[in-house]
Parts: C-alpha cells; structure tokens; sequence
C-alpha cells in the first residue's frame, strides 16, 4: 500500500501566529525527577572525567574532516569511549542494525543517547535548529551532517519529512528521538509519527532502540537525565560526579516499513518497542501525560524538554 504524504499546507494554529503549539514538551524537572543514585565521586576524578569527555571530543573535532572517509567501527568505538569517558559504563544487547538505510528510533533522556545511537549505527542526528547555537557542540553537530528542523515553523515539517526520505532512500542512516524532547527516563512520551511517514516514503526499515540508565547494582536512575532548565554544563557534571552509572542500549528488532499501512501504525509499533519497564510507584509525582497540539504532526529531534512540573509513571 502506498504510504501517504503529509500535507504541506499549514494549520490554523499557525495562520493564527501559534505555530509552537506543536512543539514537544516533557513535565519532567531536575528538582522533581532527578535524584542523586549511588556514590558520589571524589571531585578531582569528576574533574578528570570531564577533561576525558571534552579531549575525545576535541579529537572528533580534528578528524571530522575526514568524514565518511573514517570506517564506522571507528565511529562506534569512539561513540563509546566518550560515554566511558564520562564514568559511565555501556552494554549492548541485541543483534546488528541493517547495513543499509534505515531509521533509528530510541527514547530520549540525556545527551549520552547521541553518543550512544551512534554506537549502534552511526547516523544522520535529526536535532532542533537551536543546537547550532551551541558552541562546539553545535560545530559538531553540524559537521557530522545532522539535518536540523526548524520546531517553530509546522509549514517546514514537509520539507524536513522530506529531506529525511531523500538520506534514507541515498542508504544513510537517520536518527530520530521521537518523542521530541527529553524525559527522565522513569516515563516517556508519546512518538510523534511524521519522521516514520519518510520510513515509508524511502520504503526503508526502522530500527527501535531502548536506553536506560541504572546503578551499578541495577537499581533505575535519572543521574544522566538532562532535562527541564538544566544547562549542559550541570547535566555533564552531575553525570562525572556519580559512581556506577552503567547505560544500558537494547536494540529491538527492526520493523520493516512496508509491514505497515501508515506511520499511525508504524509509531506505534515502535514506540511498543522501546517502552520502559516498570518503576517505583515514587518515581514521579503523577501528573497527566502532556499532549501538544497537533502533536501528529510533530517531528521528534534531539532536544530539551520545557521546564514544567514532575511525570506521571507508565509501564510497558
């Protein structure tokens, strides 16, 4: 069956000035969500982690020009020593991504999901056009051929879906967060569906991710949560500071587009893939699941949630 395109015309929210209605945005806080989980380390080794995380980063910056030109091992062994360089362990469960175009999907809690995705299958970072403002990290994103979408303007969400497709159909890999914004990873928001409609349109297979962060004695945590009105700064610095983190990356199985008959089902198959499990019943403290408006069109990058206040608890 083929899928269809989503429309280019603008709603009325945006013909009425409202066009960041749609934006996503998480209830989740640092004062509400974020709790301090296992020892804490000396303050000179967080001092050396830090200079780790931003050496490796400095290294990616003097090699970026080499571009495709880097093998992908590589890329993914460096992914890694970036998250380790920061205290926090890595285990991958799961089989291989495709080798060939293909959309990777993952819930979305801290930064260290960027490294971490790409340590499945380096890929294309579908990220907010605010990250270019970033310094350094904003070079480098941009560098590593990220396709940024403008949240503020529904009337260039075709043109996004589009330019998705087009890397997709070329055998790029593509990284999408699509539930828009961070959460603190003890509940998760719901997938918005248009980066799935350019699966579709490129008739390529999407690739579920789950990532979760726990103690070193598997208890949950939201240590490495990087959300509400934390700066990058505090949220790197929280992370270096704690013993014990370990990230844990689940790769589902991918779900092959044709299998579905429009990006309603599809997200929602996947979003079903990378559900958390259960938590505490003290997680959060119960407020309702946000939905934006015309949260259908909404287009999931990597981002920061909205300050707000605390999440609700959801299970898989």
């Amino acid at each position: 069956m083929a899928a269809t395109s989503i429309p280019a015309t603008a709603s009325t929210a945006e013909a009425a000035g409202a066009g960041t209605l749609w934006r996503p945005t998480a209830p989740c806080t640092p004062q509400a969500c974020v709790e301090a989980t296992g020892r804490a380390a000396a303050a000179p080794l967080a001092v050396l982690r830090v200079a780790a995380v931003v050496l490796l980063l400095i290294v990616g910056f003097l090699v970026s020009p080499l571009g495709a030109r880097i093998p992908a091992r590589l890329v993914r062994r460096w992914c890694r020593w970036v998250v380790r360089a920061a205290g926090v362990r890595v285990r991958i469960d799961g089989g291989a991504a495709p080798d060939r175009g293909l959309l990777l999907v993952a819930n979305h809690i801290s930064w260290l999901d960027i490294p971490l995705l790409a340590a499945v299958r380096p890929a294309r970072m579908l990220a907010k056009s605010e990250i270019r403002q970033w310094p350094v990290a904003g070079w480098l994103t941009a560098r590593s051929g990220a396709l940024f979408i403008d949240r503020d303007r529904i009337r260039a969400l075709p043109d996004t879906v589009a330019r998705i497709a087009e890397a997709l159909r070329a055998g790029d890999a593509v990284a999408v967060f699509p539930e828009g914004s961070t959460w603190c990873g003890r509940a998760q928001g719901p997938f918005r569906r248009a980066a799935f409609q350019a699966a579709l349109d490129a008739g390529v297979p999407v690739q579920p991710v789950r990532l979760r962060y726990r103690t070193a004695g598997g208890a949950p945590s939201t240590a490495p949560a990087f959300v509400g009105d934390d700066s990058l700064l505090t949220s790197v610095w929280r992370v270096a500071a704690t013993r014990g983190l370990v990230a844990e990356v689940e790769v589902r199985n991918a779900i092959e587009a044709d299998s579905h008959p429009d990006r309603r089902s599809l997200s929602r198959t996947a979003e079903s893939s990378v559900l958390p499990g259960t938590w505490p019943a003290r997680a959060c403290d119960g407020l309702r699941r946000p939905v934006p408006v015309l949260a259908e069109r909404g287009l999931g990058g990597v981002g920061q949630s909205a300050p707000a206040g605390s999440c609700e608890v959801v299970s898989a």
